[in-house]
């Protein structure tokens, strides 16, 4: 049995971790309150946050998606997603932040 012990603890690690992973881009949340629809610019939001981890359209406005996710096989799973939309003019139309991290 004790020949086996090593690979036993082996098989566990790998399971343990296996059910562990993440998806996206971290991004910093301390600017989030200092955005303001039809205020923050583009310029604005990219220093800020860098570069966002999706891009997309939406009615010809530019949409930019900030997300980050973590799954855990024990504990519980986190995320925050940071979706802004801009006008032609490159200011913000509106955005939507949530988060079960800060």
């Amino acid at each position: 049995m004790k020949r086996f012990a090593p690979l036993l603890s082996a098989l566990f690690i790998t399971l343990v971790l296996a059910g562990c992973g993440s998806s996206g881009k971290n991004f910093p949340s301390v600017h989030i309150p200092e955005i303001k629809s039809g205020v923050t610019t583009q310029s604005q939001i990219l220093d800020w946050f860098g570069i966002a981890w999706k891009e997309g359209t939406r009615n010809g406005d530019a949409m930019w998606t900030y997300q980050f996710d973590t799954y855990s096989a024990v504990g519980q799973d986190k995320s925050k997603e940071l979706v802004i939309l801009f006008d032609q003019n490159q200011v913000v139309r509106a955005y939507r932040y949530a988060s079960n991290i800060d």
